[in-house]
């Protein structure tokens, strides 16, 4: 689990949240608004100026709120756990895992008592989200009227939802209402489920037709989740990238020195542990060692909506030394231990984003405020890198942490941190690029990845996945690359997913054609079709169609028949696949196939591009989607089936095709030289606004692969400038 979350007493906040701005608020505002500069070039991205970082964080979060507010809004609600008070009573056990982990006091102690320039920061923060708030009197916040300067630590790494939303909430409304809870989600359910995820590729001078180290950055998120932005101070701040709605640092991104690429990781920085509880005149003690201790309790009222106003439900929260209490098991109470240190996380965040080679970014790495993240790095000293997580407790390997451990014997506890020489990492390999696409790291370099020998099994659990498997033929068959190929790398066609499976399709056609009466024309047409198939996605491909509509059918059929014990990965589980369904039940599921595509679009020979389209409408969070309505066709598939540009698509309520709402986000090329050069995409455009002319005009590049140049030096902007204004003109 990824993520720290602070406990908020509803009784304590919200008088703060709702206070007017007072008059010499305002006029501070208004006059720091004065030095700051946004100039929106002609994609509508604003290049942010200031003299110092705090100036331009202000205007970030200014221009941030201009752009989506309701997008920041909703992060923040949800980082502080008051999603019940907007969204009813529905949300309350959702507000509780985010609130298990630290109270507001402690929140505004740790600001208090930060180093002066991130308390700088964050009151940048704060001030510019309020002063967009104060000009924009017709904005109605869903709840929060006032941002504090506080609230960042509660949002620190960069995404919202990790590791803590592998924590069941059902499991914590059972606990907290004393209610059976007996629901299981099966290991590869739980940590890869489609199509969550990253690529990044960074590629080394030898390599390259420049003789400058490239990197990929290709996140794989739910859409408009990140803004593209460029950040320039005159304190040596000049980062471009993606940001995070409602957060002050490019998350991923790059400088003039260098770049960084996060991928999602399954390095071991979360436990979960069985206590042994007894209860004493009302009290509760777990045991520990040979000594009982007192398990804290604290009583907190949670506010939630309803039709007639805000009513509450009071709960008493347990923890341990080893942390919060998320659920029971037996007459064992489950606690969860995971890094609680927003302080250094949001340090580390922000000043990586000042790096200017590889010892001053692993400098940074050293505060191990990093819990859910690989890192591809590559600069323009030619140097490129690869760290498998940063935030890894030192644990007795005796253990299984796969599974709970014992929480009364003291050798399950944690026993500090690895540092950063410990961790599975490479620098500069010989084959001249790194990999990971939230992989194995004992694959990153082909023959000079790192020995899965030399490192404990909880430092690297990751399996390995299709999308590993891609990258390492695509990079593999290249001798030289541009920015022009690595796009082309990244946009690599082949669906290593289905090598397998379609084998075993053609295979069982055979053998029940062989046995039973002659299949029908369409399926024995439709198998032609799948055998002479190079397994490559594309818009006008039928195969294609076929393959990704029976894989998803044969899938879930084989998760009816998950054993209990047996864990997989992609890999394995495809294997399961062929062997545990019949050659009949293949052969029966590619008939359905053809029978649902036949009644949903007259015909079963439909290319991809017709189903699986890429369709904005609205720009709200909760998006709509019309088959009636221009939409455009995409040729990605889901990244369960290898392709590294990943399009996670669904129907919707009254929608026969396909839109996609997660995969590719912010996608960016960068070359490191003596001037960096980068290209990037996002889907639909950096507007949330339907009526602005860039809302979908990046819509028909991302759909095809298509990248734009970026300008990152102020002379180059100044020659593509739509507007500059400052903050509240």
């Amino acid at each position: 689990m990824r993520y720290f979350f602070l406990l908020i007493s509803f009784l304590c906040t919200f008088p703060v949240l709702a206070q007017r701005f007072t008059p010499d608020e305002i006029a501070r505002w208004q006059k720091r608004a004065k030095t700051i500069t946004i100039t929106r070039d002609t994609w509508d991205i604003p290049h942010i100026y200031g003299k110092t970082d705090a100036d331009v964080v202000f205007g970030l979060l200014y221009t941030q709120c201009e752009d989506d507010f309701a997008r920041v809004e909703e992060n923040y609600i949800d980082a502080i756990g008051r999603m019940a008070e907007v969204e009813g009573e529905e949300a309350l056990y959702h507000d509780i895992r985010a609130r298990l982990f630290m109270d507001t006091t402690q929140a505004i102690a740790l600001y208090k008592k930060s180093p002066a320039w991130m308390r700088e920061l964050m009151d940048a923060f704060a001030d510019g989200t309020n002063y967009y708030l104060y000009t924009h009197p017709n904005v109605k916040p869903r709840l929060l009227t006032r941002f504090q300067p506080w609230m960042p630590l509660m949002f620190s790494e960069g995404s919202i939802g990790g590791n803590i939303s592998v924590i069941s909430t059902e499991r914590i409304k059972a606990f907290y209402t004393n209610t059976k809870w007996s629901s299981q989600v099966h290991d590869f359910e739980k940590h890869e489920r489609e199509p969550t995820g990253s690529n990044g590729f960074a590629i080394a001078p030898s390599r390259t037709a420049s003789k400058n180290a490239m990197l990929l950055i290709n996140p794989h998120t739910s859409f408009y989740f990140r803004s593209e932005v460029h950040l320039v101070s005159k304190k040596g701040l000049n980062a471009y990238g993606a940001v995070t709605w409602g957060q002050f640092f490019v998350y991923q991104g790059f400088n003039e020195n260098c770049g960084w690429m996060h991928t999602s990781g399954n390095a071991d920085s979360v436990d979960e542990y069985l206590e042994t509880v007894e209860k004493r005149d009302g009290k509760y003690y777990y045991k520990h060692g040979n000594a009982w201790k007192p398990v804290q309790a604290e009583t907190v009222k949670f506010p939630y909506k309803t039709a007639t106003g805000i009513q509450y439900k009071e709960f008493t929260l347990y923890r341990t030394h080893h942390g919060p209490v998320a659920g029971q098991l037996g007459d064992k109470w489950i606690t969860i231990n995971m890094m609680n240190d927003p302080l250094n996380a949001l340090a580390q965040s922000y000043l990586r984003t000042k790096a200017k080679d590889y010892e001053s970014y692993r400098n940074v790495m050293k505060l191990n405020g990093n819990a859910t993240n690989n890192t591809v790095y590559a600069d323009r000293k030619g140097t490129i890198a690869y760290w498998h997580g940063n935030f890894i407790p030192k644990r007795n390997p005796k253990f299984d942490w796969e599974q709970p451990v014992d929480g009364s014997d003291p050798e399950t506890d944690w026993k500090g941190l690895h540092g950063i020489d410990e961790i599975v990492q490479v620098k500069n390999p010989a084959i001249g690029w790194i990999q990971n696409c939230n992989s194995t790291p004992f694959t990153v370099s082909g023959a000079d990845s790192p020995d899965r020998n030399k490192f404990p099994a909880y430092m690297a659990p990751d399996g390995e996945n299709y999308r590993g498997i891609n990258a390492v033929r695509t990079l593999s068959k290249k001798s030289i690359f541009t920015l022009d190929t690595l796009i082309a790398a990244a946009n690599d066609p082949h669906l290593p997913g289905f090598d397998d499976l379609i084998p075993a399709l053609v295979k069982a056609y055979e053998t029940v054609g062989k046995t039973s009466e002659a299949q029908p024309q369409a399926v024995a047409e439709a198998i032609d079709i799948l055998r002479g198939w190079d397994k490559t996605y594309g818009v006008n491909s039928v195969a294609t169609t076929l393959a990704v509509h029976w894989g998803e059918k044969i899938q879930r059929l084989a998760r009816t028949r998950f054993p209990r014990d047996q864990r997989f990965d992609f890999l394995t589980f495809t294997a399961f696949v062929v062997e545990k369904t019949s050659p009949e039940e293949k052969v029966k599921l590619l008939a359905e196939v053809i029978e649902e595509l036949n009644r949903d679009f007259g015909t079963w020979k439909t290319g991809w591009g017709e189903i699986n389209r890429f369709q904005r409408l609205t720009g709200k969070i909760k998006e709509t989607y019309d088959d009636a309505k221009p939409s455009f066709p995409v040729g990605f598939t889901p990244s369960t089936w290898g392709s590294l540009a990943s399009f996670g698509a669904r129907t919707y309520p009254n929608t026969k095709k396909r839109y996609g709402y997660v995969g590719n986000s912010f996608v960016a090329v960068v070359e490191f030289g003596d001037r960096v050069k980068a290209r990037t995409v996002v889907n639909g455009g950096h507007s949330s606004d339907p009526n602005s002319p860039h809302f979908n005009d990046q819509a028909k590049l991302f759909s095809e692969g298509k990248f734009k140049d970026i300008w990152f030096y102020r002379e180059d902007v100044q020659q593509h400038v739509a507007r500059t204004y400052h903050p509240g003109e």
